[in-house]
């Protein structure tokens, strides 16, 4: 492995966007399929981030963040974001494709790159936040 990329992979930003990827491929391939298989866009969407939710808090906390966050503070803050990530997500995907005549595919490409980035964000400033 090339040496300048090795501290990378030993960062913590390389395990939450790890975990991160996975979640959103997670999110990806089920809001995919669901809505693929006759839910609509919004019931397969927050069907598909409730899956993604318990992976993500899992490894986030457990691998991402060594465990450090008591379950008490995080998973509420958890909870909240990621409530108001699958409702955002909802949202979009049903935006997509009632008013943007998406196909579930790429209804699926935009809902998973929005509500990814909105998580990532509110995840690391709010529910983990660093530890001095």
């Amino acid at each position: 492995m090339n040496r300048a990329l090795t501290p990378f992979l030993q960062t913590r930003l390389f395990r939450f966007l790890t975990v991160g990827v996975g979640a959103a491929l997670l999110l990806f391939a089920l809001s995919w399929l669901l809505v693929s298989l006759g839910l609509s866009p919004f019931t397969g969407s927050v069907a598909a981030y409730a899956v993604s939710f318990v992976v993500a808090y899992s490894a986030q906390r457990s691998w991402t963040f060594g465990g450090q966050h008591d379950h008490a503070e995080a998973m509420p803050r958890y909870l909240a974001l990621q409530v108001g990530c699958a409702a955002f997500s909802g949202l979009v995907s049903h935006v997509a494709v009632t008013d943007l005549a998406m196909s579930p595919l790429s209804m699926s490409a935009l809902t998973t790159v929005a509500a990814s980035a909105v998580s990532y964000v509110l995840s690391s400033v709010w529910v983990f936040p660093a530890r001095d």
